[in-house]
């Protein structure tokens, strides 16, 4: 009979409050399985992990590929400026627009594509159709710039754009999103003031890695910077961690340039270009005679620094451009088959197409545009040279400065078999003159016979002494080399060294010639013509000083006093009258002078100034080639006189040059040097020579002068002749090549003409 605590037990049992034993031996069994299996599977993942921890390491950086792959931080070139801090080139962060089409690609169902492209629509108006495509042919791929220089402002709209979508589809519980989208830093090179000293500044790449032309390519290591470098890696407890190597930016130049100045200059130069008779090109310089620091500096020839290689469709038509390029085309076949014959410009289009041909004329186009006329042209100077011609006479004491020689109007040379007969301005020539009144009234006469008793051998030293012949070694690129342009004294006979005297026969640059003056004017000290003046750190800290460094002394004192006073009195009185500015006293020097072929009579006129007189500040030259007239019609100092005297005008305000009492300067230098004892007679000096018909007659043909509206010599020689390729020299046979040599340049060519 059963108890009721069994009865109540089997209740129990029944309800399943008590397991049986079988249950409860089953339960724990399965428990161990379970507990083996987990033991199992920790093993497994551990063993997995330690084998494989390398590939997840790639797999966890690749997903986080946007924030720490390894990338190229750039740095920022450094500034430009003028002398007084106005940021004359800069560089500005831009960014370019990534896409990821492999993360856009990722999700679901591809649930990141059209939120993407219609963000990217919808924001910027992107063409829908080339993205779809773009995201699809580039599916496997990383990284696709799309576009380039995007604002910050772009940039940051379009990030919180992103944001704001990506929130409204969370709260709507949709799982599209924006992905595969990210912007990468770059620099682009800005110029504020567009044109303004563009041969002096120069341009560089994209990238700001490479500068061509001005200070952008003399400075360019300077200017340039090092790269940064951002990567991401696992460190030793798989932790993932960044790593930023900072860029370094480039440091800043500061330059030598007065912008207002600069400004001037330009305003001037462009006013000739376009409002007045104009000329094939003007160029003009500014310098400080006391430092050899260029102020200014620029031609006709400019262009937009921010698009440099837009060219003047009116000037640079298509076929003008073909014809560039098929001559150009010539020289490249005959580099690239150096022993092959020469081909014609009509068989290039056998050897090269079409847009090959037009793209050698671009280049063309662009080098000629992008040339520095200040210092890479040459010419001949004309009567600006007579200055040099009485510097050196009187450093040697070949004459004092009231030796006198008897101007009859004309020389005349002979070789035994041809006469030439050079003439001066006045046909019944000046009289007995001094030094003074030859550089007044610009007497060839009186500077050939100062040349005759200066000799060729001095002659020719000092012409290298005021640096003809030299390179300057001014800091920006392409100064035209000028060695070959001069004669050697043993080249120099007496027919080139007469009219070399007044500078005809040899070349020279603007730079040259403007260095030259500064030494003439500032009491003999040759300064090194130079565009920069310090560079700073990224602080603004003065880490160099540009020095003012004198090359050389070119004369003394007394002759630099006496040529400044001589000079004075050629704007007072003389053939650059036309150069006085009220309130100061200004002097300075023309030139006219006429280009090869002779024949074609196009000229070059010049002037250069300084003021004041007193105590000289600056310096202004201005050339004119080819001005649009016809024939002797150029033939005009004044063309470059109404220009160098309005720049002269404005630079005197600009630099707070106060002006003088409309008198003479005290005590004249004149008087002080007229008394001098030194160097030889006062007699006349030079060969003797016959006249009239006799000249003509004892040596053959003769050829005489006529002379320009000016009044200046216009100079016709029967020799040395003269042909496209050569400046002949006198009966000795000697020739001065009209080209810069090696340059593969256009060169400013010279003449015969001089005023």
């Amino acid at each position: 009979m059963r108890t009721s605590q069994n009865t109540d037990n089997e209740r129990k049992v029944k309800r399943g409050k008590i397991l049986s034993p079988f249950m409860q031996r089953k339960l724990a069994v399965t428990l161990g399985v379970i507990m083996l299996a987990l033991i199992a599977l920790i093993v497994a993942i551990y063993m997995l992990v330690k084998n494989n921890s390398e590939e997840y390491n790639k797999i966890v950086l690749s997903q986080r590929q946007a924030s720490y792959d390894s990338r190229t931080i750039p740095f920022r070139r450094g500034d430009i400026m003028d002398r007084n801090g106005t940021v004359l080139a800069t560089s500005q962060k831009v960014y370019n627009l990534i896409l990821d089409p492999k993360v856009i690609h990722s999700g679901e169902g591809d649930r990141y594509v059209e939120p993407t492209i219609q963000a990217l629509v919808s924001y910027f108006s992107y063409d829908e159709g080339e993205l779809r495509t773009l995201i699809k042919e580039k599916a496997d791929k990383s990284y696709v710039k799309y576009k380039k220089e995007l604002s910050y402002d772009e940039k940051s709209g379009f990030e919180e754009y992103i944001k704001n979508q990506n929130a409204t589809y969370v709260k709507k519980g949709e799982k599209a999103r924006v992905r595969g989208i990210w912007f990468e830093d770059e620099y682009k090179r800005m110029y504020p003031y567009g044109s303004l000293a563009c041969n002096v500044i120069g341009f560089s790449s994209a990238d700001g890695s490479v500068g061509t032309g001005g200070v952008e390519q003399y400075y360019n290591e300077t200017l340039m910077g090092i790269n940064g470098r951002e990567y991401g890696y696992l460190d030793n407890d798989t932790k993932l961690k960044s790593v930023l190597k900072e860029p370094t930016d480039g440091e800043t130049v500061v330059t030598t340039i007065n912008t207002n100045i600069q400004m001037s200059l330009e305003k001037y130069l462009n006013e000739w270009q376009n409002d007045d008779v104009g000329s094939k090109v003007a160029g003009a310089i500014v310098m400080d005679p006391k430092t050899g620091e260029i102020l200014a500096m620029g031609s006709t020839n400019q262009f937009d620094l921010n698009n440099p290689r837009e060219l003047d469709e009116s000037k640079y038509t298509n076929s003008d451009l073909m014809e560039l390029g098929r001559k150009e085309a010539v020289g490249v076949y005959k580099r690239q088959n150096p022993d092959a014959e020469k081909i014609s410009v009509d068989e290039v289009g056998k050897y090269f197409s079409e847009d090959e041909i037009l793209s050698f004329g671009k280049q063309v186009a662009w080098n000629q545009v992008w040339r520095n006329v200040v210092i890479s042209d040459t010419y001949e100077p004309g009567s600006t040279a007579k200055s040099i011609t009485l510097a050196a006479a009187l450093e040697e004491r070949a004459i004092t400065p009231s030796t006198t020689f008897n101007c009859e109007g004309f020389i005349a040379l002979s070789d035994g078999i041809h006469t030439w007969r050079i003439r001066c301005h006045n046909h019944n020539g000046d009289g007995i003159i001094d030094a003074q009144t030859g550089l007044m009234r610009s007497c060839n006469v009186y500077l050939m016979n100062t040349a005759f008793a200066l000799g060729a051998e001095n002659f020719v030293k000092y012409q290298h002494i005021f640096g003809f012949g030299e390179k300057t070694g001014i800091d920006l690129p392409a100064e035209a080399d000028t060695s070959t342009l001069v004669y050697p004294a043993e080249g120099l006979g007496r027919t080139t060294l007469a009219t070399n005297s007044f500078g005809q026969n040899y070349n020279v640059t603007m730079v040259q010639m403007a260095a030259a003056y500064c030494s003439i004017v500032n009491g003999g000290n040759y300064y090194k013509p130079h565009v920069v003046k310090q560079i700073l750190n990224g602080n603004g800290t003065v880490i160099q000083d540009v020095k003012p460094e004198i090359l050389r002394t070119t004369c003394s004192k007394s002759t630099s006093d006496f040529l400044r006073e001589a000079l004075y009195q050629t704007v007072e009185g003389g053939t650059g009258t036309k150069a006085k500015i009220q309130g100061y006293h200004v002097g300075g020097k023309t030139g006219t002078a006429e280009k090869i072929p002779r024949s074609a009579k196009n000229y070059l006129v010049s002037f250069i100034g300084f003021a004041p007189v007193e105590d000289p500040q600056i310096v202004v030259y201005v050339i004119v080639d080819t001005p649009n007239l016809v024939g002797e019609a150029q033939a005009t100092a004044s063309f470059a006189i109404f220009i160098e005297r309005k720049i002269m005008n404005d630079a005197l305000q600009f630099l707070n040059i106060p002006p003088v009492s409309d008198t003479d300067p005290e005590d004249s230098i004149n008087k002080k040097l007229s008394n001098s004892s030194e160097g030889i007679s006062n007699e006349a000096m030079g060969e003797q020579v016959t006249t009239g018909s006799d000249a003509e007659n004892e040596g053959g043909e003769s050829e005489t002068a006529e002379t320009d509206e000016e009044g200046n010599a216009i100079v016709r020689t029967q020799a040395p002749p003269v042909t496209d390729e050569v400046i002949s020299g006198d009966d000795e046979g000697f020739e001065i090549p009209d080209a810069v040599p090696n340059s593969g340049e256009e060169t400013g060519e010279a003449e015969e003409a001089e005023d």
